[in-house]
Order: structure tokens, then sequence, then C-alpha cells
């Protein structure tokens, strides 16, 4: 975990800056590799042409990596968490309500994560074992270790286990992957397959917008991890690069997949069959963990920014806990469009404080943060607004990049600084 003599909401020392450009890059590339974003990625079969995927796909994810990485910059260059960054733009008081709402999301996507988990290695213990495990047993395994990992230090687990070990296994099991997956659409006939137009159904704009989701859907936890960088530079590039190639890559396999697969066909059996696939998927699963990881240890610094007496050690092995829980009594996958929903309230919430980033770093300690910025909190009650509205009324040109570009310009225009 991290030093427990920084609080989540003071800037932290530089003892505890160890991260490298690499380490960012390592970490964040790990995390954005998942089956779910290659769920997502499929979304866009048949909707969109192969072409047309594959534009949105780079420019999504170069777009919402950047993002992403600016973000990071901030929290890195100002030393905050992202409870920190919440309670600089938008008040001691009113920053309660977005840091309660992420700390909800966090444990339903990490309760989510575990049910993935589960669900996997049912399937891979059906194809190995010709049963598939007990589903209560997975659970408890994967929320166990989840559990486990939340005892050590988080500046540990990237920088030896996540940048030594688990990053050549995760992107060996992408190359395995992708090599037969490609092999396959050549079988089938790769001109046709690159000419395959789309249905219709999901403009440029929107297609975009559904690449931006899962790196916008980081926001606010990046900077958790951000301010324990060596450098602004660094962590920008770092975060950047790592996060938006490991994106591109998992949109357009799983594109690939739903692609030369059977209408209706489930992606992790597609990957399960897959020559090798049982070992590569076996890896990816593994890989998920981080994911999880990640969701529980943002969790617990912004619980941490609520309860200080509480240390985050403490508040990471009480989520791990809550959510194995959940995961054996919930129906996460019919609450998933609940979660993306939820989620949407952080792209707007992001564009303020992206906005008020001078202000951000000129202020000089919380003791003269106010209970609220109203202007703040207004801009992104709007953004919240814009994004909903622009989904129900103009799904055609997204509603990420209209909320994010209304609530960063009015919140720059509006920004006050103190030398």
């Amino acid at each position: 975990m991290a030093n427990t003599t920084h609080t989540s909401l003071t800037p932290v020392g530089e003892d505890a800056r160890v991260f490298t450009g690499f380490s960012h890059a390592a970490l964040w590339f790990s995390l954005g590799v998942g089956l779910l974003v290659m769920q997502v990625g499929a979304y866009l079969v048949p909707a969109v042409g192969t072409r047309d995927a594959l534009i949105a796909i780079v420019i999504g994810s170069i777009a919402g990596s950047a993002l992403l990485a600016a973000t990071a910059k901030l929290g890195c260059d100002s030393g905050l968490s992202s409870a920190g960054l919440m309670h600089r733009v938008y008040g001691s008081a009113f920053a309660r309500l977005p840091v309660l709402l992420n700390i909800v999301q966090l444990i339903g996507w990490t309760t989510f994560e575990l049910v993935v988990m589960r669900d996997g290695t049912a399937a891979i213990g059906e194809q190995a074992l010709g049963a598939p495990l007990h589903i209560v047993g997975s659970t408890l395994l994967w929320g166990g270790v989840l559990t486990l990992l939340m005892t050590g230090s988080m500046l540990t687990l990237v920088r030896q286990f996540v940048s030594r070990i688990g990053l050549p296994l995760v992107i060996g099991s992408l190359v395995w992957l992708s090599w037969h997956f490609i092999g396959v659409a050549s079988a089938q006939g790769l001109t046709a397959f690159m000419s395959r137009p789309g249905d219709g159904s999901m403009g440029m704009l929107s297609a975009i917008d559904l690449v931006m989701a899962m790196p916008v859907s980081w926001l606010p936890l990046v900077a958790d991890y951000a301010r324990h960088g060596r450098s602004g530079r660094s962590t920008l590039a770092g975060t950047w690069l790592g996060y938006a190639i490991a994106n591109a890559w998992c949109y357009a396999l799983g594109f690939l997949v739903a692609s030369v697969s059977e209408p209706g066909t489930d992606l992790v059996a597609a990957l399960l069959f897959a020559q090798g696939g049982l070992l590569a998927l076996g890896l990816i699963l593994l890989d998920e963990l981080d994911n999880a990881y990640g969701d529980v240890y943002s969790g617990a610094v912004s619980a941490n920014s609520l309860k200080s007496t509480w240390s985050i050690r403490r508040w990471g092995l009480t989520l791990a806990l809550m959510c194995t829980a959940l995961a054996l009594v919930l129906p996460m996958h019919s609450l998933e469009p609940f979660l993306l929903t939820l989620s949407s309230v952080f792209v707007p919430l992001y564009g303020v404080i992206l906005g008020r980033w001078t202000a951000v770093m000129h202020a000089a300690d919380d003791t003269l943060t106010p209970a609220i910025d109203p202007i703040a909190a207004l801009l992104w009650l709007l953004g919240v607004a814009v994004f909903h509205a622009a989904a129900t009324w103009a799904p055609q040109y997204g509603s990420a990049l209209p909320s994010l570009w209304v609530t960063f310009t009015l919140a720059r225009l509006t920004c006050k600084t103190t030398a």
C-alpha cells in the first residue's frame, strides 16, 4: 500500500515517488488488457465496417488515453490522489459526493471483475477437466487471492510483479491469440474481411465514443498511482503509451474474434477453443486480477479520505471481502448497464478538474479549500446533463466528447488562480 505517513488528501513525499515511465507503461498496459475490453470491442460487430472500426479504435484509443495521461500528469505534478483532486477543485464538503460515488462504482466493478474471472475459470475447468468448477469455490478462490494481494505493498506489486513478470506473459498471450485469429481471417478471406461493411447502426463518432469508454472509465483512479511518479513527463508518456496500445489491441482483437466467429458466439468460448487458447485465456484471466486490485486499491484510497482513522490497507481488506461476498449473491451481468451509467458522471467530473489545472497547482494547501466551489459543482452537473442529453437526442455524436468539451472549456474560462 501507499506509505501510511501520507494521507489520501495530502501530496505524497519524495520517498514515495518511485514509478518510472516504464513502471507507468507496464501498469497501464496491464490494466488496459481484459476480457471486458475485448467484449466491448466485439460490440462494433456488425454495426461498423472493418476499416471504419480500425480507424475508430485507433482514434478513440489515442484520444481516450490522452485524457487519462493528462489526468495522470496532474496527479503526479500535484502529488494528489483522485480524492485529493476532487477536494481541491470542488471543495472539501461537496467533494464527498463524487468520492462516495466513486467508491460505489469501484465496488461494483470489482465485483463484476470477480464474476468475469469466476465464469472464465468455470469455462476453463469445463474444457480442461470435462466439468465446470463450482461457482462458489471459484468466487472464493479469486476473492481470496485479491484479499491476499491487499495485504502487500502496491508499489512493490507494480514494480516487481506487474513490470517484470505479468507484462511479458500478457503480451505473449495477446500475440498468440492475435496470430491465431488473423490466421482464421486469412483462411476465410482477408480481402473480404477488410472490405466488410457495417450495417450502419453506429456512426463513426459513436464508435470512437465506445472505444474511449474504457480509458475514461479509469479517470477516477489514475491519480492514485500517478502521484507516485518521479516526473510529470514520464508519467504522462508512460500512461499514454501503455494504455493506448493495450486498449487498441484488445478492442481490435475483440472485433476480430467477433468478425470471424459465428453470430452469437460467446467471446470466452471463442478464445477458449482457439489453438492454445486454454493457456492464453488463463493468463488473461490472471491479468484480470490486477484490474480488480486496481479498483480495490483506489477505492481504499478514496475511502480513507472519508474516514482517515482506517488505514488504506484496512480499507482495502474490507472492500475486497465485501466485493467477494457481493459476487456470490448479486446478478452482476444484469447490473452492468447501471455501472456504465454510474461511470458516466465521472467524464464531466474530470472535464472540470482538467479545466481547473492551474487552480489545482497554485493552491498552497488544503486548509484554504472551501466547503464547496459552487461554480465547479454546477459545471459538473451541467456536464452530466449534456452527457445524457447527447446520448438521448444526438447519439450519432457520442456523449463523452461533448460532455468533456463543455465542462473543460467552461471550467477553464471560469478558473481563478492565486499566485
